[in-house]
């Protein structure tokens, strides 16, 4: 029953955390658009019907049924049509037409009497951009203060100069799990080295990390070094001889390197059969950003290569293959994780929060990235439309022409349906994937 009630606890602050992301990003469009002189009549925290709402001043600010999203309601985002473009409609009127008109009559709508110059549309490029990208950097600054919470508050785990493990043989079968007596015995434990050994120094060398042991023992295979150990607080000298023994090579980010013809690389390094064991440490401030840095880089990537990555979910789904542990999940898979991390009983309370905390980081990066992309109905759609009116405008006055006026990006309503529906699909696959075959913390 606790693990349960845990379970559900993890849900419920991610669900949370998640509402708080939406409304603060909400808030970065609202500061600016109040502080431009937008007229803003809705500031809402999800779709559907209203739950509760109320008016101060003249927004009226509340919460609807599905707390999937939010928005601001601005006064004229969309300009009206030049002479020509916005004709009666008949019987023979385009549906993609009526689509473009309707929007177009529904943002006249929001311009009530006096508040003509009140307007989103009507504002100079730079304002436009800022209340747009408001959103988004919101989302990046909660990233970046609940990453430094997790790198300096409570630290990351990392491999220690200290032994976590010394192999008592080198196997000669690759699948036995225990020795035998025919196993000749590792250079580590031949010497003497322990469990609990802090590393001092190597071959003279003072060892300051594990990285730094590592590469001393792999350039050494044959030869007999000293090794320094802290052992029950006094120091300890024993002489160990690294096998030579071949491993895969890897790359800067620690992938295997393969050749031309696909097969693994490898070289002859110098082995000992130790491993660290590892300890939480805490970062400095200078390891936040680019942490962030990492993980907008790796939301950018999945969203550059969405269309694979969702057939690979598809076939996940529907055909019982593995899925991508690094691929895009939904809510409901966010919420599955939550749940994992919370109702874990071998880890620690504050690893189970820190867990939580780096979360509700990585999903506010992905907002932060996802809301860039340069199409309607997302922010980056808006900003990409106030750019090109920026470059048609500049080209007309070099040109010596008049002024073009604003981009009617209502003329984008087709398309940002198209993409609505693409995303509801797409959200629908992930949704399915995560019920049968979720990313779990395994």
């Amino acid at each position: 029953m606790e693990t349960v009630l845990l379970y559900v606890l993890g849900i419920v602050i991610v669900a949370v955390g998640l509402a708080l992301s939406i409304g603060l990003h909400e808030l970065g469009h609202l500061i600016p658009a109040k502080r431009f002189g937008v007229k803003v009549a809705q500031y809402m925290i999800g779709f559907g019907p209203t739950l509760f709402s109320r008016r101060k001043g003249e927004t009226e600010y509340g919460f609807k049924l599905i707390p999937l999203g939010g928005y601001i309601s601005m006064a004229g985002m969309y300009p009206p049509a030049k002479d020509g473009d916005g004709a009666a409609r008949t019987a023979s009127t385009g549906f993609f037409d009526t689509l473009v008109q309707d929007a177009r009559d529904q943002s006249a709508d929001t311009v009530e009497a006096g508040d003509e110059d009140r307007v989103f549309y009507k504002l100079p490029v730079h304002k436009r951009i800022v209340i747009m990208l408001g959103g988004p950097v919101m989302n990046l600054l909660i990233a970046i203060v609940l990453y430094t919470v997790v790198l300096c508050g409570f630290g990351v785990y990392q491999s220690s100069t200290t032994l976590g493990s010394v192999s008592e043989c080198i196997a000669t079968d690759a699948s036995q799990t225990e020795c035998t007596a025919a196993d000749p015995a590792a250079p580590a434990a031949a010497a003497g080295l322990k469990p609990g050994d802090r590393l001092v120094s190597i071959d003279g060398t003072p060892i300051e990390s594990w990285d730094q042991a590592s590469a001393i023992i792999r350039e050494h295979p044959g030869d007999t070094i000293a090794f320094v150990v802290e052992r029950d607080g006094a120091q300890v000298t024993l002489d160990v001889t690294p096998l030579l023994t071949e491993r895969p090579v890897v790359d800067a980010n620690g992938t295997v390197v393969v050749d031309g013809d696909g097969n693994t690389v490898t070289s002859e390094v110098g082995f000992i059969g130790v491993g660290p064991a590892s300890e939480k440490v805490q970062q400095p401030v200078t390891a936040v950003i680019p942490a962030v840095w990492d993980n907008t880089v790796a939301v950018g990537k999945i969203i550059v290569t969405l269309p694979q990555r969702l057939v690979q979910v598809a076939q996940a789904a529907f055909g019982g293959e593995e899925r991508d542990p690094n691929g895009p999940i939904s809510v409901v898979g966010v919420g599955r994780l939550a749940g994992e991390i919370t109702s874990l009983d071998s880890a620690p309370i504050a690893d189970r929060a820190a867990g939580l905390i780096q979360m509700l980081a990585a999903l506010n990066v992905a907002l932060f990235v996802f809301n860039l992309i340069p199409l309607l109905p997302l922010d980056g759609g808006h900003v990409a439309g106030a750019i090109w009116e920026a470059i048609r405008r500049r080209i007309a006055a070099i040109r010596g022409r008049p002024d073009p006026g604003p981009v009617d990006i209502a003329k984008l309503i087709p398309l940002t349906l198209a993409i609505v529906a693409v995303l509801a699909l797409s959200s629908g696959l992930l949704i399915y994937a995560d019920i049968v075959n979720p990313v779990t913390l395994g």
